[in-house]
């Protein structure tokens, strides 16, 4: 692998497969956690877009992306799935935070007519596509 000079051998470059520190193994999986929980304030904040007079939940499956691009780079800095799933958990806990109300009663996750089904299409839709990864990753039978 790598041959840069014309005629030399070629060789490895161990130093980009090895395992970081953990020290920046704990830094990357926090601000992992951290982009969890703006991915899910974000993504609830652009929940009522509307086109026209329909509602249309486009941040929750962009939400949904997000959080399985998220898991997977988890993934790539630790591999237990259970450390991994840090960011869906912040993700998670952050969504069912918004459905509570705050200071002023004012709840982010509600509304009438079809948004009152607000809160279930975003944890499915912004939820659904790492859990589903994660239940993937996990129920593979070792040969």
């Amino acid at each position: 692998m790598g041959r840069r000079r014309h005629g030399g051998p070629a060789r490895q470059r161990s130093h980009l497969t090895a395992r970081s520190s953990g020290r920046l193994r704990f830094a990357a999986l926090a601000v992992l956690t951290l982009d969890g929980v703006l991915s899910a304030v974000i993504g609830a904040f652009f929940l009522p877009l509307y086109v026209g007079g329909v509602p249309l939940p486009v941040s929750g499956l962009i939400s949904g992306l997000l959080n399985l691009a998220l898991v997977w780079a988890a993934l790539q800095w630790e591999s237990s799935p259970r450390l991994a799933a840090l960011p869906l958990w912040a993700w998670l806990i952050t969504t069912l935070g918004l459905t509570l109300g705050g200071p002023g009663g004012d709840i982010v996750l509600s509304g009438s007519g079809v948004m009152q089904l607000a809160p279930v299409i975003f944890v499915v839709l912004g939820g659904g596509p790492p859990a589903y990864f994660l239940w993937r990753l996990t129920s593979r039978v070792p040969a």
